[in-house]
This record gives structure tokens, C-alpha cells and sequence, in this order.
């Protein structure tokens, strides 16, 4: 099978590749242990922090940052890891600046600037200094429970099963572990394989297998789970990106945003990846950021981002759109993909947008129409549950709610021991930092059930 950008250039011929890789070094520089300091004093130390209320891991930010102050780098970062044990990555990836930087009191101060709580994460994750790993499996429960999915929630529900002595086995469809974190940020977030890093240190508790290649509704079965496991946590994620609907979708020259990172995240050489000159990106979202952005740093003439609605309904945080808007991506609001443009040989040559405006709660053609010529199209609008990994009997029984599998507040599912969390359920905004949760909230409640189950016998 063909690439569908197998008929472009490389993104190295005629670039110098030390400033190719430069274009792809730390986006935002870690803070220096004086800065950390300086900046650990700005906090407030609130009792009743309403940064701790907007963080979706529950993470003591205050008590993180006093620590910091202290000097008291281990004391710091336990106070994350208990709550978040992938909180250096969320640290890199999270947006802090619509959740707990967004509720820091110092935005309402003289100063109008909150306490950097992202960057002092990071710090404290990137300094600590165990003599031993830090977190202790409980003694055998001799009790043996199944995860799908090696993402950020599948490894938090791992990790806090193993504190409570369960044994533990990850089946994951891909090479690596990781999930998102992985596969799906843009490479200039999670430098220096900070994700396989950062799994690594998880792992030492002990107790945790993961076995790769392993794909459900292709090579194992829902059924079987529940056989031969105590208990099952489905962190599936998102498997497939929605399509536009349009005829000549599948021609060269037009493919999944989310496909492009995923090679440039795993190339060994960025300069061998395939450039467009001119491309467009379809969507609004951090996805649709990150690939545009990208694009522009490996050397992309013109790099356009178009989305039907306007600015103020972007996905995307202000802030991921000043990422764009430096990087020279051009935003083009009010234009909803209408047709592919092909060329003579039947590759992407343009996009052809009709111009929409505001009707109440949905959108109107307004009889206008944007053509934009381009080498490529790639579509970031969104991604959908993959329906193979529930496609044999007994998965087909989980209750679905809004095309994703339904849970309760204790992430239950309608099967009983089965338990569902991060993107593949309806509930949440779709955030590494809430995958995490879900997963640490979902090995808690499997914990209960077990020990529940336990005193009854």
C-alpha cells in the first residue's frame, strides 16, 4: 500500500538538519533552579487553593510548591507522583493555562500573572533524586486483573493496582507503550523519549507485564478477559479519525493529522519525512495545532489552518493558537471543507471551502466559496471510537453513550468486573491529565470490589 505522501519531497532535501532538529528542541525551556525558586515564592499557598479545585488529578499544588521553596525536591515530587504518577509529562503537555494557572490567584493581583504551576512540576519531576523507587507495592493479594491499552490511563490504573499488591498485565496493540503520549503530542512537547523515560520509572514498582501486538477484536477477546482475570480496565482510547465525507478523501496527498505525528514522533530522521510546501490543516483542536505547527517547523512555504466556526470556538487554547500564529500558520475561520481538488493524476492539488456563518445553533453556507491550492490536506477533526476492539459477542454487550462505552460514577461498566476510563468513555474533555485520573480512580474502585468480594468469601 502506498503512502499517501509518498509523491512529495523530503522535509531534509536542501535544510541544514542541526537547524531541522533545533526547530524541534523543548518548546518551553525548563526552569533553572533559581527561577524555580524565585517563582515558588510568588505562590500564595492557599488553604482553600482554587488552583487544587481546576486540577483534574487533584495534585496539592500548594503544598507541591512550599516544598520546592523548602528545598524539599523529593517532598515535591511525591506530592505529585501520589496523585499523578505520569505528572511529568502532564506537566509538558497539560493546559495549564485553562486549568490550574488559570485559577491561580495572582491573576487577580496587581501583576495580572499566575504562578507558573506547570513549569514548577516539571522541575520538581525532572530533579528528583530516590535512593529507592519512591512508591511500594502492598503485599500479594494473589489476585490478577487485565488492562487494555498502554495509555496514560491503562498505565495510572496499573500503577496504583500495583501499590495495592495486585499483579497486573497490559495488553497494548502497538511497539511501544505510551498511548498519546507516544504517539499523538507534537514532538517539540515531549522531547529526549520523555514518554518511554518516564514509563520506565513507573514500571520499577514492580508487578506490572505488558505484552505487546496484542489487539482486542482482533487477536484477543473480551470473553477471555474476564475468564481468566479477576478484574478488566478498558483504557482503549481512540482508535480511528473521522472522515469529512467527501469524495476523493482517499487520494494521494490527504491523510489523518493524527497519522503524520505519529511518524514523526517514531522517525529516526525527520529530514526523511515527506513535506508539502503549501498545506492545509482541517480543524480546531490542540491536534490541529500541533500538526500545522509542525509543518511550518519542517519547513512548510505556506501552512494553513481552516476551521468552519470562529476563533472563539476553537478547541485549541489561546494560547496553542499564539503557537500557531508565531510559527507563521495563517487561521482561516467561517469555511467548511466542500470538495478535494484533484489534479490530472489524481492527487490533492486544492481545497475548495464554502464560506459559513452563525443560524442559531448550527451553520449556514453563506453561497460563497474558498479555494485554496495545496500539496496537502491533512484533517484533524476529531477521532472516534474504534468499534473492531468491541466487535466479538460479550464486548458488544457494554452499554454505549455518545458512540463510546458507558460508565458509572465509579467507572462500571454494564458487564460486571469490567471497568472502562480515559478517552474511550463519553464522560471528560479528552486530556492526558484526565486519562490519569481515570485510571487512578478506577483502580481504586476495582480495589474495593475485590476486597469487598474478598470478605464475603
Amino acid at each position: 500500500m502506498t503512502h499517501p505522501l509518498d509523491h512529495l519531497p523530503r522535509a531534509g532535501h536542501g535544510s541544514d538538519s542541526d537547524s531541522l532538529e533545533a526547530n524541534f528542541s523543548d518548546l518551553h525551556p525548563p526552569l533553572t533552579q533559581r527561577q524555580a525558586f524565585i517563582e515558588s515564592q510568588r505562590c500564595l499557598y492557599c488553604y482553600d487553593a482554587p488552583c487544587v479545585e481546576a486540577c483534574p488529578s487533584d495534585i496539592d499544588i500548594p503544598r507541591f510548591i512550599r516544598e520546592i521553596a523548602e528545598d524539599n525536591i523529593n517532598g515535591a515530587a511525591q506530592t505529585i507522583l501520589e496523585e499523578n504518577i505520569l505528572g511529568g509529562s502532564c506537566a509538558r503537555v497539560c493546559p495549564t493555562e485553562i486549568l490550574c494557572e488559570q485559577s491561580c490567584v495572582r491573576n487577580h493581583d496587581t501583576e495580572c500573572q499566575p504562578v507558573l504551576i506547570g513549569l514548577l512540576q516539571r522541575h520538581a519531576v525532572d530533579h528528583m533524586h530516590f535512593d529507592a523507587h519512591p512508591f511500594l507495592r502492598a503485599a500479594d493479594t494473589g489476585k490478577h486483573i487485565a488492562i487494555v491499552g498502554a495509555g496514560p490511563a491503562g498505565l495510572s490504573c496499573a500503577h496504583r493496582l500495583a501499590t495495592f499488591g495486585h499483579q497486573v498485565t497490559i495488553f497494548e496493540a502497538e511497539a511501544k507503550p505510551g498511548g498519546l503520549n507516544e504517539y499523538g503530542i507534537a514532538k517539540y512537547k515531549l522531547v529526549d523519549d520523555y514518554a518511554q523515560k518516564e514509563i520506565d520509572f513507573l514500571l520499577e514498582i514492580g508487578g506490572i507485564e505488558i505484552r505487546h501486538g496484542k489487539r482486542l477484536g482482533d487477536n484477543f477477546d473480551l470473553e477471555s478477559l474476564r475468564r481468566d482475570y479477576d478484574s478488566v480496565f478498558l483504557g482503549l482510547g481512540l482508535g480511528t479519525s473521522r472522515q469529512l465525507g467527501l469524495t476523493g478523501e482517499h487520494a494521494e496527498g490527504l491523510m489523518p493529522a493524527t497519522d503524520y505525528i505519529k511518524e514523526l514522533r517514531q522517525s529516526e530522521d525527520i529530514g526523511d519525512l515527506a513535506l508539502a510546501q503549501r498545506c492545509v490543516v482541517i480543524g480546531a483542536g490542540n491536534t490541529a495545532i500541533d500538526m500545522a505547527v509542525q509543518m511550518a517547523r519542517l519547513g512548510a512555504g505556506a501552512v494553513t489552518l481552516v476551521y468552519r466556526r470562529g476563533v472563539e470556538a476553537m478547541a485549541a487554547t489561546g494560547h496553542e493558537q499564539e503557537i500557531a500564529k508565531a510559527n507563521g500558520v495563517r487561521i482561516i475561520t467561517w469555511a467548511q471543507p466542500e470538495q478535494v481538488l484533484l489534479d490530472a493524476t489524481g492527487r490533492v492539488a486544492g481545497m475548495r471551502f464554502a464560506r459559513t456563518e452563525p443560524h442559531g445553533d448550527t451553520l449556514a453556507a453563506t453561497g460563497e466559496t474558498l479555494d485554496i491550492p495545496t500539496d496537502a490536506v491533512f484533517t484533524a477533526i476529531g477521532q472516534a471510537f474504534d468499534d473492531a476492539s468491541l466487535s466479538d459477542v460479550r464486548a458488544s454487550q457494554l452499554g454505549r453513550e455518545a458512540g463510546k462505552i458507558e460508565v458509572d460514577g465509579n467507572f462500571r461498566t454494564r458487564l460486571a468486573g469490567v471497568y472502562a476510563g480515559g478517552d474511550c468513555i463519553a464522560a471528560g474533555q479528552d486530556l492526558t491529565v484526565q486519562a490519569v485520573q481515570h485510571g487512578k480512580l478506577a483502580a481504586q474502585a476495582i480495589h474495593n470490589e475485590i476486597m469487598a468480594q474478598q470478605e464475603v468469601a
